[in-house]
């Protein structure tokens, strides 16, 4: 039984870690193919000279797949050679049970694309990609903000410091200097009134007594210190990739 197909000379890439394995497919007038195999590294200089090889065989149309993300360099190279690359989803190119090699499976990937039977998916556009990028790691980083904060309100709830009792806002100007008054002075009184800012509405006194509770000191001191760091550093990340989106 034979299949029609639809490329003549296309290329069928087997993605690893170290090791991309290639076989170009020729198929003459009578329908009589011919394969070509070879092994280069996943080093820029390999992937190079896989773009060589390719051009010595007048190869411009390569399928290969989206293993991990072992082949975004190979396929961000490839398009810089301006080479067409049709990038499927392992389930679409399984190879068959049985005696299978790193070469049968970029044999089989080059058989299956040569014939149509293979689903591409879809890659936007350099740009796009680099931006989608960008997007994808401030939503990542929004959540880490969220989970440093809920980690500090944790210590300050552990500690007994009712400051979200009195305060909107726990990451606020006088919250934070009245934290870090807290942790640089372990232990001693001292009046909240300077630290509070003018245009807060909860009374100082109440304030007051919402911080003269406190205790696990240690607590506080190990746990705040190092989720505010670290809220800091996600922040100032996220302000970066701000300013690059916009």
């Amino acid at each position: 039984m034979s299949f029609k197909l639809f490329r003549f000379n296309c290329c069928g890439l087997d993605v690893h870690k170290t090791w991309i394995y290639a076989c170009v497919g020729i198929t003459d007038s009578n329908n009589r193919t011919e394969y070509k195999q070879a092994r280069f590294s996943s080093f820029t200089e390999g992937l190079n000279g896989l773009c060589g090889w390719l051009a010595k065989y007048n190869c411009t149309d390569v399928c290969m797949e989206s293993t991990g993300k072992y082949w975004i360099p190979v396929f961000n190279i490839l398009e810089q050679h301006g080479i067409w690359v049709t990038l499927s989803h392992p389930k679409y190119t399984k190879p068959m049970k049985g005696n299978k090699t790193d070469r049968k499976d970029a044999k089989w990937v080059c058989d299956l694309y040569m014939c149509g039977m293979v689903k591409p998916s879809f890659i936007p556009p350099d740009d796009i990609r680099a931006l989608r990028d960008l997007v994808r790691y401030r939503f990542k980083l929004t959540y880490m903000i969220t989970g440093e904060k809920n980690r500090a309100q944790n210590c300050l709830t552990v500690s007994n410091l009712k400051l979200d009792d009195v305060f909107s806002d726990v990451f606020g100007k006088s919250s934070r200097s009245i934290t870090e008054q807290i942790l640089q002075h372990p232990g001693e009184k001292f009046d909240v009134s300077p630290f509070v800012d003018s245009r807060c509405k909860t009374p100082a006194e109440e304030i007051q007594a919402a911080v003269d509770g406190a205790v696990s000191i240690i607590v506080l001191s190990a746990f705040f210190t190092t989720a505010s760091l670290r809220l800091q550093i996600v922040a100032r990340y996220g302000v970066r990739i701000h300013v690059y989106l916009y």
